[in-house]
């Protein structure tokens, strides 16, 4: 099956496209000449990944899925949450929001937090979606290279590493966006297997 994936990040792309079946394919809008923003403008994680894949399925008419995730930290009452990607202001980077979530968290012990995704899936109008989840903790400061995002400042419990010390094998194991999308290709092998 070709799946459209509503994200014009291309990291995003290679994590997920590793995980799908062998029977699929996986595309981004830009594919298909579409580079416009997509939508992402609710209140909640689920509804803004909804809100992604019925904007990219309207305008292309193919399967589509989409993803939202949200780090929610105790300490902060679950912020950054739904606006963990301009948790720094609109047109901030990865780096404003990590030194911002640092910053907010000074002097706090308490550094329990949780990555939370959301993936919506639509093929023939019909919607279903998947949560994945993963609980660690905040570094005091970045470590690693790899990923993107929060991934220098976050450490799964149970590992030494933080998400950007980890290949992205390990990664993908136990991402919270890896646990969802795993959801959905188990829906999608009952649903509609290969052929």
């Amino acid at each position: 099956m070709e799946l459209i994936f509503a994200t014009h990040n291309r990291h995003k792309l290679e994590e997920v496209a590793a995980l799908l079946r062998p029977c699929d394919t996986v595309k981004l809008p830009s594919d298909f000449s579409f580079n416009d923003e997509i939508p992402e403008d609710h209140e909640t994680i689920e509804a803004n990944s909804a809100q992604k894949a019925q904007f990219i399925y309207q305008t292309l008419q193919r399967p589509v899925f989409s993803d939202d995730t949200g780090l929610e930290v105790m300490a902060l009452n679950g912020a950054p949450g739904v606006y963990s990607a301009r948790y720094a202001g609109v047109g901030c980077s990865f780096a404003d929001n990590m030194e911002k979530l640092l910053t907010a968290l000074t002097g706090i012990e308490d550094r329990r937090a949780c990555f939370r995704t959301v993936v919506t899936l639509i093929i023939d109008g019909q919607q279903y979606q998947f949560e994945g989840r993963v609980d660690g903790e905040i570094l005091s400061e970045r470590n690693g290279q790899g990923g993107f995002g929060y991934d220098p400042i976050f450490r799964p419990n149970g590992y030494t590493l933080s998400f950007a010390e980890m290949d992205m094998h390990t990664k993908n194991t136990l991402s919270h966006r890896a646990r969802a999308i795993r959801s959905m290709t188990e829906f999608l092998n009952t649903q509609f297997p290969c052929q």
